[in-house]
């Protein structure tokens, strides 16, 4: 029972951090301005990423590969946690967060590149890679990454490729509406974007991925957050 008691040990770490008041304003409802969609990950933390309090601040949205969407009756929809938080809560931002060396996007460019068999995954996790598969398809026939680009190179370009068609979807899809702000961002701890370990990269925002005019939706002390892969 050790990792079990590792993980309560860790709750009572936490309870003793909590003020009386903590949740005062927020133990009957809550109202989060943002929805976050990382990846479940143990090296992406969902709410550290952003610092977040847990006292309202963020509405999260953990899965395989960072998915914004999923499929319903064969329909690709907007996935649950982004439907109830733009739907219900009326958040201001959907932040799509991938990150750098993320195994989902490892395992569908294994199927496409190396035409890998992910039958041996659990049925759930295989269609959360299937999910990503026609992404990689099409960053291939795009010439994203191709047969001679380096592996860790190409997951990373991939990463960021899934996280700039993500938005897209989000912005095209009438579930999200007009006055919601969508970011595409990418989690680095491979430095690929930078020396910063645990930096988050603008990559996307409301569909806009050139670098310099991303950098001109921002005020200048955060330009150091935007960078990209594919330019």
């Amino acid at each position: 029972m050790e990792s079990l008691e590792r993980i309560l040990a860790g709750n009572d770490e936490h309870v003793a951090q909590i003020d009386d008041d903590h949740f005062a304003d927020v133990r009957d409802g809550q109202d989060p301005p943002v929805v976050s969609v990382s990846c479940s990950d143990s090296r992406v933390p969902a709410q550290g990423v952003w610092n977040a309090r847990s006292d309202g601040d963020l509405f999260t949205s953990v899965n395989v590969g960072n998915q914004a969407w999923t499929d319903v009756d064969g329909e690709r929809v907007v996935n649950d946690a982004v439907g109830y938080a733009v739907s219900a809560l009326d958040v201001d931002l959907v932040a799509v967060l991938g990150h750098t060396g993320c195994g989902a996007v490892t395992a569908a460019y294994g199927a496409v590149f190396e035409e890998e068999d992910s039958g041996d995954l659990p049925p759930a996790v295989e269609a959360a890679v299937g999910r990503l598969v026609p992404v990689v398809e099409a960053a291939r026939e795009e010439d994203v990454v191709g047969d001679a680009t380096p592996t860790k190179a190409a997951v990373n370009r991939l990463v960021e490729y899934a996280v700039r068609e993500q938005t897209t979807f989000l912005v095209d899809d009438g579930a999200v509406p007009d006055d919601v702000a969508v970011a595409g961002l990418v989690y680095d701890f491979q430095r690929a974007y930078g020396d910063d370990d645990g930096a988050a990269h603008l990559v996307s925002l409301d569909g806009e991925t050139d670098s310099d005019r991303l950098r001109d939706r921002l005020d200048p002390a955060y330009h150091d957050h935007v960078g990209s892969l594919l330019e």
